[in-house]
Parts: C-alpha cells; structure tokens; sequence
C-alpha cells in the first residue's frame, strides 16, 4: 500500500503537470505559472526603461518572488521526477530530469539569479541570462496545433531548406571572389580580400544592403546589378518552399474531411494494485473475443498493446467492443478507412498530417489487425483506429 509521503508527491506531479480537463487544482496551477511568467518577463522588460527607476524596489520585490516560485517549483519537479520516468529510481529520474530540455530551461530560469551573490563582480554579465526564461513558454505553446504545424512544414521540407541554402552559399562565395577580384585593385581598403568580398555578397543576397562596403568600378556595379537580382530569386526559394508547405498542409487536412470515418464503441477498465492482471504481461492475459485493447494509459503517456508489456496498477485500459454501450465522453476513438488517392497512402505513420493529440493505434489490413510504429507505410484499403486526446 502507498504511504501518504507517496500519496503527497504523486498528487504533487499531477498538479504541476499540464492538467487535466477535470483537476480544477491541476489547472489552476497551469494558469499561476503562466502569469509569473508573464510578471516576470515583464519586469524583465520594463527595467531597462530610464522610466523604471523609481520602481526599481517594487521591481526586484517583484522579480525575487517570481523567482522563488520558480525555484519551489523546479526543486517539486526534482522531487516527483520518478513519475514522470517511472522505469527509473528516484535519483536517475531526478538526474535525467534536469538534463532534459525542460529540465535545463527550467534551471536556467532561477539559476542566473543567483550567481551575483557568489559571484558578485559578474552581476552585469549573468543578467543576460535572464533572456533564457522565455523559453519557458515553449511548455505552454507545445500544447497547442499551431506551433506543431511550424515545425511539421520545417521537419518535412528541411532537405529543400538545405539544398537551397547551400545555393545560396555557393552563390556567395563565387560572388564575393568574382567582386575581390573586381574591386581589390581599385580600393584596396574595402575590399582587403575574400572574406570582404563575403561580407558585401552575404548584405547583398539578402537585400540588406548596409552600404559600408560598395563597388565603384563600372564592372565591379554591372556585377553588383546581376548579383542583387539573384539575391532576391535566392531569398525566395527557401519562402517559397515553405509556403508551398503550409498550402500542402492545409490540402491535406481538406482532403480528410472527404474520408470516410467511423466512430467507434468502447469502454475503460482501470488496473488497481489488487487486479489479477496487475503484474502480468499482456500474452499471459486471454480478452474475450468481443474485445479488442486498443491502448495503454500510464500516467501522461499511450502505449502501444504488444505482447511483452506488463500492465502495472493504475494503468487505464481503452478497450474497444463489439457490443458495449458505455462511452466515455473524455476519449475519442474513431476508425479511419483508406481510400484511392488518400493522401496517407505510401506514407510512414510518422509522416502524416495529425496531430500530436492524436495516435494510431492499429491498422487492419486484409483482415488482420497490425500493432503499428513510426515506419508502418499506410497502403491502400488499410482501416486505421486512431485515439485522440481531449484538449485539457
């Protein structure tokens, strides 16, 4: 049985969580840490206004309290890592915790501040570090679609991002030798060698144009003309092969509202410490025929049915069946049939254009049912079941 020290921290994790739509505690904590944030960064701002310094005591009063929150709560987080990483210990939980993104962002955010007390002649210094705790709003904007389509665009059309960008490098390398060689004789201050040349073709390419640097020779201008032309059909490449993502992007989430969908019944069990099926793996467990598990929910993660995962108490089991008739409304399930010309056929599972809410539980192809992964290619005529979670 738990201790209530147990009790305590797992109900402290699942407060500073992201919370559940039904943990009013859960989410109220969400919304404070948003606005000490928000404080934060704006005291941040506003002290490096001339208007700010008579203020300056509310400032620091205001700034110290944000930061001590920060710090409890990373100091909580330490303390409850073993469930965010529950196949560890608690102190390689703790340790892999604060090597992770988060956990070096949430660090960086607190640590900063205190360094003038131990290193008081680098106070000026260390205040550039305060720029990192922005980087904290990276855990709220990941919860959300809009930043996930950004990087999606990126991630798919990064091989066209390189190839154009090393276009442009070639293109700037070639141009400043071509002007060095123009431009060298005539004003020898300017153009002092290659890497002159660099610096004119790189404020060239890119429209800037600061104008320190220019050509005075008539071929020196006629080569400057010809390469500020292509510096704009450069700089397009890689906009227009981003925009030509997000028009993909949007096509394809048109062509899924003509997919045929169907919804589909299922029920929940819940895996107590007392269960027969606490323990065991999931080829040692005989489901009755009309069932199909579809998923596994541990704690904040889905895991994938196989035959070598041991289900362990607390774990929800979302089970799909013939004949059930209770429904749960915080879940969504629906079956997903693959037509001619969808735009997921050929594509690996880790390719396509759902959201990070959403998951592929199985596939059925040609009467039989398949466990997926990220390199599953959907054919033609598949039937996928996908599980999407409710926005919290």
């Amino acid at each position: 049985m738990e201790s209530s020290m147990e009790r305590r921290r797992k109900r402290v994790f699942d407060t500073i969580q992201i919370g559940h739509r039904t943990d009013w505690v859960s989410r109220a904590f969400d919304y404070f840490i948003v606005i000490v944030i928000a404080v934060n960064l704006f005291v941040t701002l506003f002290s490096t206004f001339d208007e700010s310094e008579p203020y300056a005591g509310i400032i620091d009063i205001i700034e110290g309290v944000t930061i001590a929150i920060f710090t409890i709560e990373y100091a909580l987080r330490l303390w409850t890592a073993r469930y965010l990483y529950p196949d560890k210990k608690p102190v390689p939980a703790a340790i892999k915790f604060f090597f992770s993104f988060y956990g070096i962002i949430d660090f960086l955010t607190f640590f900063p501040y205190f360094l003038p007390i131990v290193f008081p002649a680098g106070v000026v210094a260390f205040r550039i570090f305060r720029v990192i705790r922005i980087f904290r709003l990276f855990r709220i904007n990941s919860q959300y679609d809009a930043f996930n389509v950004i990087t999606a665009v990126l991630t798919e059309k990064k091989n066209q991002l390189l190839s154009s960008m090393s276009l442009i490098l070639i293109l700037m390398v070639a141009s400043s030798l071509c002007m060095y060689s123009l431009e060298h004789e005539a004003q020898p201050e300017a153009f002092k060698n290659a890497f002159s040349g660099i610096w004119w073709s790189t404020s060239t390419l890119l429209t800037v144009g600061y104008g320190d640097i220019y050509p005075i020779t008539l071929l020196g201008k006629a080569m400057g003309i010809v390469i500020s032309f292509l510096g704009v059909g450069m700089v397009a490449i890689p906009t227009g092969i981003i925009s030509a993502g997000f028009v993909e992007q949007y096509t394809r989430f048109k062509s899924l509202a003509t997919t045929e969908e169907h919804p589909l019944r299922f029920v929940t069990a819940n895996v107590y410490s007392t269960h027969p099926w606490c323990g065991k793996k999931l080829k040692d467990i005989v489901f009755p025929p009309q069932l199909l598990l579809l998923v596994i929910l541990r704690k904040e993660n889905e895991i994938a049915p196989g035959p070598e995962v041991t289900l362990q108490a607390d774990d929800k089991l979302i089970i799909a069946a013939k004949r059930a008739t209770t429904e749960s409304s915080d879940l969504d399930l629906r079956e997903v049939r693959i037509k001619d010309n969808h735009p997921w056929v050929g594509h690996e599972l880790r390719e396509l254009d759902i959201s990070r809410q959403e998951l592929v539980l199985t596939i059925q192809r040609k009467g039989k049912l398949q466990i997926p992964n990220g390199s599953s290619v959907i054919k033609n005529g598949d039937i996928l079941v996908i599980y999407k979670r409710k926005s919290r």
